[in-house]
């Protein structure tokens, strides 16, 4: 078991349960509760490997689908979806930074395996960890959050130059892969607990 399906199965898993608090949120059905947190678990991968043009690992790997559908069972059998002000639980606020540290990381090792420079390496982090949450948002006719509040996406950009950089100094390894995810997911909640924000125009 490597390192990559390890920060993958995470990912899936974490944006399983954010995407299935969103959709309660929003008073959706158990239907679209469920297309909504397979999107925001499955869709950034997507994006990424049509991006690189390979088949959607999605399509090509039973574990993406059993582990949606099996988060999205136990997350229902323990009621997750009774929690109020479900934006302000810790549950989703770890869920959401869990997945979107995870995803920058799978997403930039995968731009770093198909021998992208830098830029490349970025891009893909970035859309990996947050293609899912857009494609949500669009869905549910809201603004994808990354473009109006927090430090989000910023945090994605983060672990992919230091991955990419990492690699670039031939420090890159498992160790120092973790450290990076420790520290950015770390930053991410001290981001939110203080209401970090961009500056505005």
């Amino acid at each position: 078991m490597n390192f990559f399906f390890v920060a993958d199965i995470i990912g899936i898993a974490a944006f399983t349960i954010s995407g299935m608090l969103t959709g309660v949120r929003h008073r959706l059905d158990i239907l679209g509760i469920a297309i909504v947190s397979t999107l925001t678990a499955l869709g950034g991968g997507m994006l990424r490997d049509a991006l690189i043009g390979e088949l959607p690992f999605a399509f090509s790997e039973y574990y993406p689908s059993l582990t949606v559908l099996t988060v999205l069972f136990l997350a229902i059998i323990l009621k997750l979806y009774q929690k109020e002000e479900i934006e302000r639980k810790f549950l989703f606020i770890i869920s959401d930074t869990l997945g979107l540290v995870a995803f920058s990381i799978t997403g930039a090792l995968v731009g770093i395996a198909q021998d992208l420079n830098v830029f490349g390496v970025i891009i893909l982090g970035f859309l990996t960890a947050v293609g899912g949450g857009i494609i949500r948002d669009i869905l549910l006719n809201r603004v994808p959050a990354i473009l109006t509040h927090d430090v989000y996406g910023t945090i994605a950009l983060l672990v992919s130059l230091s991955l990419a950089l990492l690699h670039l100094a031939g420090g890159l390894n498992i160790y120092t892969t973790a450290a990076v995810g420790v520290v950015t997911l770390l930053l991410r909640l001290i981001a939110y607990k203080k209401q970090w924000q961009l500056p505005k125009l």
